[in-house]
């Protein structure tokens, strides 16, 4: 693939809005983080409020997923993300306002943060599936491709800003520019238009159409495999690389040099990315699955022997990898689930795979006061290798091919 086909999606009109879009949602996420977390600090030192209202976001934003799934099913996915986008802007608007006034209490913030994640529950099925209604076939390798590499920048680029604004002007300011960026991504999706979707003439039926999405879900083999084993490699995740990696590190290699590895993968991914914009990924799921099983290296090693040296570079392979698994997941759903059903298989992945990480994130600090930090990591490294192998004992895993191009008509700008 040269670099004038990677870049094709770009030539189509509702993509290319949509991508410019996506380009300032993602910037304002990422600078919301670190935004958000000092303007709790500002009020309290207190990280379990920190925690309160991080968890406040997730909780409704996962109990959502499902009726996101069949909204986006049953609506215009762009009008889905528009509204979406324009009430996230209102409850970042409406954070940003009482901090810059000095009147934010925590419970406030829990309040805000529960209606934002709510609105992102409903929201992420429609935004993870509408690609395929903007662009043909052969196409949406270097379409997610382009928006990976969009993701993967701002992980690099938008915690750096966000920490500048907060730093400089205050972290209200700084929730000020994302619920501004939440409008602009509103405003930029108005051009986008994809084709009319045929209705079934049957009245909605939100019980009907989850118990359709789930007997789907069910009865595709290689969907529900992975998916069961995500689970469980993102309970090992946030376990064991987010939560016992900073306290192995503070004991070892410093926090600075912790900033380098997490850097490291965030290049990994980046410059994989890159790699995807021209290299067709054939058996999506098997070099998924397999790329996927470079995160236990660093896990391993940050048992076994934690240096900086060792483990920026087993970091940068779990990057290149994770961005392996991504792209070859999104091909699989995309290419061989037709899309009336595509929002809510979106959304029992993701129920299946976010449920998991608050798990992780709660067990792993008193399964490291009962076992010890390291035999903890070593045996998350082996477990982590044991459900990539067994995902990969399904066929249908294993020989997931391509799915044939069949190229629409797609409107040219």
């Amino acid at each position: 693939m040269t670099w004038a086909a990677s870049l094709t999606p770009l030539r189509n009109r509702s993509f290319a809005w949509y991508f410019a879009s996506r380009v300032v949602n993602t910037f304002g996420n990422m600078m919301a983080t670190v935004a958000l977390a000092f303007a709790v600090l500002d009020i309290t030192d207190s990280p379990t409020a920190l925690g309160q209202v991080l968890a406040a976001h997730t909780i409704p934003m996962v109990a959502l997923l499902l009726y996101g799934g069949v909204i986006a099913d049953r609506f215009p996915r762009t009008l889905v993300l528009q509204a979406s986008n324009l009430a996230s802007a209102g409850s970042q608007g409406a954070i940003a306002l009482l901090v810059l006034t000095g009147r934010a209490e925590i419970w406030m913030l829990v309040v805000l943060s529960a209606v934002h994640g709510a609105v992102s529950g409903v929201g992420f099925p429609a935004m993870a599936s509408v690609l395929p209604q903007l662009v043909p076939r052969a196409e949406l390798q270097p379409a997610n491709a382009l928006v990976s590499l969009t993701r993967n920048g701002m992980m690099v680029i938008g915690p750096t800003v966000g920490a500048l604004l907060v730093v400089t002007v205050g972290s209200g300011w700084a929730l000020a520019v994302d619920a501004a960026t939440w409008l602009l991504a509103a405003l930029l999706l108005l051009p986008v238009t994809i084709p009319p979707r045929a209705h079934s003439g049957e009245a909605p039926d939100t019980i009907r159409e989850l118990r359709e999405g789930w007997s789907f879900f069910w009865g595709t083999p290689w969907l529900w495999t992975v998916v069961v084993g995500f689970t469980v490699l993102n309970a090992i995740h946030a376990g064991a690389w987010v939560t016992l990696g900073p306290a192995v590190a503070d004991d070892t290699i410093g926090r600075q040099a912790w900033g380098y590895v997490l850097s490291a993968e965030a290049v990994g991914l980046l410059l994989t990315t890159v790699v995807l914009l021209r290299v067709r990924l054939e058996r999506p799921l098997l070099l998924g699955m397999l790329g996927y099983a470079m995160m236990a290296p660093p896990m391993l090693l940050l048992g076994v022997s934690p240096t900086l040296l060792g483990l920026a570079g087993a970091a940068f392979l779990a990057g290149a990898g994770t961005e392996i698994f991504g792209m070859g997941w999104n091909l699989a759903m995309q290419e061989n689930i037709e899309d009336r059903l595509l929002s809510r298989a979106y959304s029992y992945d993701a129920l299946g795979s976010f449920i998991a990480i608050p798990i992780g994130q709660l067990a792993y600090g008193p399964l490291a006061e009962a076992f010890g930090l390291r035999p903890v990591l070593v045996a998350s490294a082996v477990a982590h290798v044991v459900v990539i192998g067994l995902v990969l004992c399904s066929r249908s895993v294993r020989d997931l091919p391509r799915a044939p191009v069949q190229e629409p008509q797609v409107e040219p700008v």
